[in-house]
């Protein structure tokens, strides 16, 4: 398929790069273009502006920020809907606002564009790896069109209903996860507190009903006090935000994820909201004086 893919950052130049090995044609752009030349160098196209990037192509595959950034990349001045051809279809893996996608998908869809809302989870390794989770939303035979793409990179992809469904699930994994760095955090804090042998501990923590994805993956970075990339704090906050205003639109209560909202803003604030989510393991041990 062609396929173009505009944001090449921590995902989206992962994905771009398991698209090329899948033997898709691949034009890429960033708006940072210097992150265009490594998949340049494996094969794909650059395009100047995401008007060029989306001219010729089947799927249109967006990894970007924020809600802002992609109404920006579609329609902005030199936008990719000024180049996307009637029946092409644009396949957002960003994290953003349920209400933005409806809003996209409404006006591409004056266009003859469809539009499949992505998010993904599973972190820079299920990027790397081609292992991501993808939760979906849009018309069936737009999902049908972009699914080859998806399975580049995807392990699970799961349909959820119509555009925005795949934003409302990301909410929900991200209220999930939320809970579960701080506690980790604070369960390495005890342990370290109590001088309990760390590593040991999380191996067989790992093996009881403790075992999670953030447990595996990121108890080495509370353990070291180290937070590499990863995801960044900012951008967890940013989707928790998204979250917590469904969440009172709907009228659901949610304490917990509140306080770590407040939590994150406190390590943002100290400027750690380029560390890794994991970094909210710094908030106990300062606590305790650690």
């Amino acid at each position: 398929m062609r396929v173009s893919v505009i944001g090449l950052g921590t995902m989206g130049a992962p994905m771009a790069r398991h698209l090329l090995e899948a033997g898709h044609e691949v034009t890429v752009h960033n708006r940072t273009r210097e992150r265009e030349q490594p998949l340049a160098e494996l094969g794909a196209a650059r395009a100047a502006s995401p008007a060029e990037a989306a001219a010729g192509a089947e799927v249109l595959l967006t990894c970007v920020s924020d809600s802002p950034d992609l109404l920006e990349v579609l329609f902005g001045a030199g936008g990719a809907a000024e180049g996307l051809a009637a029946g092409a279809v644009v396949c957002d893996c960003s994290t953003i606002s349920p209400s933005a996608t409806v809003e996209a998908a409404g006006r591409l869809a004056e266009r003859g564009v469809g539009l499949v809302d992505a998010p993904v989870s599973g972190g820079s390794e299920g990027a790397e790896r081609g292992t991501l989770t993808i939760f979906v939303g849009g018309e069936p035979d737009h999902v049908a069109v972009v699914r080859p793409v998806l399975e580049t990179f995807g392990s699970r992809i799961t349909h959820l209903g119509p555009a925005g469904s795949g934003q409302l699930a990301k909410a929900v994994n991200q209220v999930m996860i939320a809970g579960t760095y701080a506690t980790v955090g604070e369960g390495i804090a005890l342990a370290e507190a109590a001088g309990l042998p760390l590593d040991a501990l999380v191996e067989a923590l790992g093996q009881g009903a403790a075992a999670s994805w953030v447990l595996e993956n990121r108890a080495g970075n509370m353990i070291g006090n180290s937070y590499p990339l990863g995801f960044k704090v900012q951008l967890h906050r940013k989707d928790l935000g998204i979250a917590l205003d469904e969440a009172a639109r709907l009228g659901v209560q949610m304490p917990v994820s509140r306080l770590v909202g407040e939590e994150e803003d406190e390590l943002i604030a100290d400027g750690h909201g380029d560390e890794d989510v994991s970094a909210l393991a710094r908030l106990p041990r300062r606590r305790d004086g650690g």
